[in-house]
């Protein structure tokens, strides 16, 4: 019989090596890579047995891996108290993988391409409201924006009165505290005092979501609507079967979780880099002005704000990590791992790595100008047959937005220090919102979209 074995990696306590993944873990697992080379074995409580990965070769074996043997379903299913039992994110093998079908048509390029007017008049209806002369955190700004973005284009809401309350209970089910996440892991406890606001929550948005469907259901305009959730009705695989309200419920929580929060925080760390590097910024308001107009010899405006989008998901990667379970002993990195263990391709890891980009905490969106970006060497949005759906729609929405906010308001640089990163959940935010000032507003021409 073939022994299994696990990397190295530290000793410390469960309990210890939980609190400084969710202390400082980006730090954590650069020094474990320093100490223990490109591979290490981390022990975490409540995550089990974790070996993370580093080195891109294996990351690319993980990523092209039989999906019967990789679950990244059972890696998120802690989710399922709060997505659902049939969301995409939980599920794993031939569910997964019809499921997917089903949900590529709002993710396709004529899709997205088609919002991108009104994703531009969202943000332009916020930032019309900033204060002018005093500091602010973006990071609410940003989510009420990709909020109502969400609403709009996903859920295609018209009926102003569910509007309304799908913006006052979705942020309460969004910005689930540490605590709370104890009742997402186990739904049971919902029942107890501490979480029944949050069963209440969940209650809440359910029922408006479900009024939702049946309204899209019953709409005779379904099949010209263009919004994610009637497209998601009108899906149907091979065999003509279409998705059950159950789950189409479990799909939308999944969008509002999955698109919301990360794409708010991508941009407010944008923000935050900008107001700290006077030149880059410059030339980022030059880009947006400029749209598709070069800015530069071969450089077009927008090309330059996709490439701040991208540098800013490097050097402030906002997902902590993408992990699979392993169903049967694998080999892999030099071991033969055994089965239950988690395997973690590091993206904070690969992202800082000096080897693969130079001067790694330097925010350089030059960089990423003409650059052939591997999918094992720059993952944002995870890789292989898990990567993000809406990895497409988030990166026009982030540009869209941007340009926005370049072109309305003119942003103070700063001298102040960066703002560490905090764990929220399983992102990264800003640790105190990326606070921003706008120096005055500038006076715009027509919007051009993305």
């Amino acid at each position: 019989m073939t022994t299994t074995s696990l990397p190295a990696g530290p000793r410390l306590p469960r309990s210890v090596q939980a609190a400084l993944m969710l202390g400082c873990g980006p730090w954590y697992i650069n020094a474990c890579r320093r100490h223990y080379g490109p591979t290490f074995t981390l022990r975490v409580a409540s995550m089990g047995t974790l070996v993370y990965l580093t080195d891109p070769a294996d990351i690319k074996t993980v990523f092209a891996g039989d999906p019967r043997i990789y679950h990244a379903g059972e890696a998120n299913s802690i989710l399922k108290g709060l997505l659902g039992d049939s969301s995409v994110l939980v599920v794993d093998g031939d569910v997964h993988r019809d499921l997917r079908r089903l949900m590529l048509a709002p993710f396709a390029h004529n899709a997205v391409a088609s919002q991108t007017d009104l994703i531009a008049q969202i943000a332009a209806d916020n930032i019309a409201g900033w204060p002018v002369g005093e500091s602010f955190p973006a990071a609410p700004k940003m989510s009420e924006i990709t909020l109502e973005v969400i609403l709009r284009t996903v859920i295609g809401s018209s009926d102003p009165d569910r509007l309304a309350a799908l913006r006052d209970v979705l942020p309460r089910v969004l910005r689930i505290t540490p605590f709370e996440t104890l009742a997402v892991a186990n739904p049971k406890l919902m029942q107890r005092r501490p979480w029944r606001s949050l069963r209440t929550a969940i209650a809440e948005a359910d029922r408006l979501l479900y009024a939702e469907i049946a309204d899209h259901r019953a709409d005779p305009d379904l099949a010209s609507r263009t919004d994610a959730l009637a497209m998601l009705v009108r899906a149907a695989d091979e065999d003509g079967r279409t998705m059950t309200d159950r789950e189409l419920r479990d799909q939308l929580i999944t969008l509002l979780l999955a698109g919301h929060d990360t794409t708010a925080t991508g941009l407010s760390w944008a923000l935050e880099r900008l107001t700290r590097h006077p030149e880059v910024l410059a030339k980022a308001v030059r880009a947006a002005q400029q749209g598709d107009g070069l800015i530069a010899p071969h450089v077009r405006g927008d090309e330059y704000l996709d490439a701040v989008a991208k540098e800013t998901l490097r050097v402030r990667t906002i997902v902590f990590d993408v992990g699979r379970i392993l169903q049967e002993p694998v080999e892999l990195a030099g071991h033969l791992l055994p089965a239950g263990v988690m395997v973690v391709p590091g993206i904070v890891a690969v992202h800082t790595d000096p080897r693969l980009y130079p001067n790694p905490e330097r925010f350089d969106p030059d960089r990423m100008l003409g650059a052939t970006l591997s999918p094992t060497t720059y993952l944002p949005f995870g890789g292989g047959n898990r990567r993000c759906l809406g990895a497409a729609f988030a990166m026009v929405e982030f540009q869209v937005v941007l340009r926005e906010i370049l072109r309305r308001v003119e942003l103070e640089t700063t001298s102040a220090r960066d703002e560490r990163r905090r764990l929220k959940h399983v992102i990264f935010v800003p640790h105190h919102g990326a606070r921003i000032r706008v120096r005055a507003r500038r006076a715009t021409t027509t919007r051009r979209s993305a």
